[in-house]
């Protein structure tokens, strides 16, 4: 864009994130919105507080009335908004309208002219882009960020242990029992399949017990790496030499033998906690001694 700057094009291009719609019911249909304070602040912050400006061109009241005691009246207004771009002047104007109900009648007309002022300066804004609510005026909101997931609320039990199937299996009011009943469940699984299964039902429950806990930095010591570690013993276990499927020998050449843990790669993101970091010893290997046979430098056998 002409005269601003990389880091304001690009802010100009971003998209408007979701936690700042706001939703309110008009005659029956559900609209959307971004409040005019927050629409300000953004031309503060991508512009700059002496980079831009509005002025009223006009306003008026076209309606005014009392009831219950209450005055009421309705306001008009065109705005101008001027943004300086390095060099370079860029004039919107965008119009609005505001309501405003109020026990004197001077209390009303000021509420609804500041509504229509307001309401005319967002439109006027709109024009530059998604961070101002330009996003809004599109139906599929595809200019609008997706909102993310409300974290989910702390629990403090009980603690519902399920089974692979999704079904209650039990319930605990101490941690360190559902913890228990856990380990038990992934020693019981029986197989691959299973055992991940029955972790994926509880996963869930390990968080919201570690944020229980305290224990968000992840250390060895927690109760989610402690679990985490547990199925990946299991894993192993199921994986060892009884659970081989042997293959039948056709009478020429063996066939591959394959684990369940071949069948089935582990997906990590199950786990959803990091991966212990591997260290690895720097120290050469030993060298044979002169005395040792070797050929074409492989090590003795």
């Amino acid at each position: 864009m002409i005269g601003f700057t990389t880091e304001q094009t690009k802010e100009l291009k971003a998209k408007l994130d979701a936690k700042h719609v706001r939703v309110r019911q008009a005659d029956g249909f559900e609209l959307n919105y971004v409040e005019g304070w927050h629409v300000i602040a953004e031309a503060n912050r991508i512009f700059g507080h002496d980079a831009w400006d509005r002025r009223t061109l006009a306003s008026q009241c076209v309606w005014s009335g009392k009831s219950g005691g209450h005055h009421s009246v309705a306001y008009t207004a065109k705005v101008r908004v001027t943004v300086r771009a390095g060099d370079i002047k860029i004039v919107r104007e965008g119009s609005g309208t505001g309501e405003g109900t109020a026990p004197s009648l001077g209390q009303a007309h000021d509420v609804a002219l500041k509504g229509a002022e307001t309401d005319a300066t967002k439109r006027a804004l709109a024009t530059f882009g998604n961070p101002f609510g330009l996003a809004l005026y599109d139906p599929t909101h595809l200019g609008v960020s997706k909102s993310r997931k409300k974290r989910v609320a702390v629990q403090n039990g009980p603690w519902v242990l399920r089974s692979a199937d999704g079904a209650d299996e039990a319930s605990y009011d101490r941690p360190s029992e559902f913890v228990d009943a856990l380990r038990k469940a992934l020693d019981d699984a029986g197989n691959i399949e299973r055992l991940f299964t029955t972790w994926e039902q509880n996963v869930d429950t390990v968080r919201a017990l570690n944020r229980v806990l305290k224990q968000e930095q992840l250390t060895k010591s927690g109760v989610a790496p402690q679990l985490v570690a547990h199925l990946k013993r299991c894993a192993v276990a199921l994986a060892g030499p009884k659970n081989k499927v042997e293959v039948q020998n056709d009478g020429e050449t063996a066939h591959c033998v394959h684990s369940q843990a071949e069948q089935r790669k582990v997906d990590k993101s199950v786990l959803r906690f990091s991966e212990p970091k591997r260290i690895r010893s720097r120290e050469p290997p030993a060298i044979p001694s002169s005395g040792s046979s070797s050929t074409h430098g492989k090590p003795p056998v």
